[in-house]
């Protein structure tokens, strides 16, 4: 019984019917779906395409090799800091989605609440590199049960040279139910690539796509034309060159054209002003008198 008892996971003194048999077996560490047992044939895969290298190349991966976890496994592409898409996806991925997924991002898989902490733990897996593993779990509702899953990302080296791809797989730990299902990110864990190195945690990204934060909105200068800059030889009345307004601008007075100058009387450019009529005129002085336009050609 010495081989019996290496696959020992029961009590040997349980009472009952099947007291006098051998020791009880959990099925589930036999079981090719168990999420521990893809996750760990996975890693075991991607720790024996290293050869003595930190990372593997995406050349190197054979889906022959992934035997039981070739349905739970998918390859990434960085595409920007913080954002994946899927160039590979096994069927299991098809089944959570209830579609092809194939082009699609990593983060459609998430609920929005989680996509924000999923960017900052996804890029450490490029920047680092260093391994993640994501504990997930769906919310049940009609037709979906509660669905917790497991999620592992291992990086990898592109043709380039640069760590721009990833081998994952993800594991759900139940029934799926009605797809879509889409996970909230609940805990994840951080493992170097090397044995005793430091992780990299994960911190907020910029705003975007890595895009600084907009200037704060200040009160337009009066002296200012929109994306112009200051406009030359204009200084606001009751100012002085590189100072602001003290006082409003002065009301205007007759003849003045608002926003252009007013030019003096010994100007030759300046329109002739015409004499009063006399409160005596006639008729005809009068008529003639509209014929005449200031300031025209």
């Amino acid at each position: 019984m010495e081989d019996d008892d290496q696959f020992s996971g029961g009590d040997k003194d349980f009472d009952g019917p099947c007291a006098g048999l051998a020791d009880l077996v959990r099925l589930s560490d036999f079981d090719p779906r168990h999420p521990g047992r893809i996750l760990g044939e996975l890693r075991g895969y991607w720790d024996g395409l290293r050869r003595g290298r930190a990372i593997p190349t995406r050349a190197d991966i054979d889906p022959r090799g992934l035997r039981g976890a070739l349905g739970h496994a998918f390859i990434l592409e960085r595409i920007a800091p913080g954002a994946a898409r899927f160039r590979l996806a096994g069927r299991h991925l098809i089944d959570l989605m209830g579609m092809e997924v194939r082009g699609m991002p990593l983060c459609s898989f998430f609920n929005p609440a989680s996509r924000g902490r999923l960017s900052d733990v996804l890029e450490t897996v490029f920047a680092g590199p260093q391994i993640v593993e994501l504990t997930l779990l769906s919310e049940g509702a009609y037709a979906r049960p509660v669905l917790p899953a497991r999620m592992l990302l291992l990086p990898l080296r592109s043709d380039l040279g640069d760590i721009t791809r990833a081998l994952g797989v993800i594991v759900a730990e139940s029934a799926i139910g009605r797809p879509p299902r889409r996970f909230d990110l609940t805990a994840e864990v951080l493992t170097p690539v090397i044995e005793g190195a430091r992780t990299l945690a994960p911190a907020p990204g910029a705003l975007g796509f890595g895009e600084p934060a907009p200037p704060p909105w200040r009160t337009p200068d009066p002296g200012r034309s929109p994306g112009l800059g200051r406009r030359p030889g204009r200084v606001p009345a009751g100012s002085t060159a590189g100072e602001p307004p003290t006082a409003a601008r002065p009301a205007l007075t007759a003849g003045e054209t608002p926003g252009w100058p007013t030019l003096p009387a010994s100007d030759p450019l300046a329109a002739p002003k015409p004499e009063p009529l006399p409160k005596n005129a006639t008729l005809a002085e009068r008529r003639a008198r509209f014929r005449v336009i200031p300031g025209g050609s």
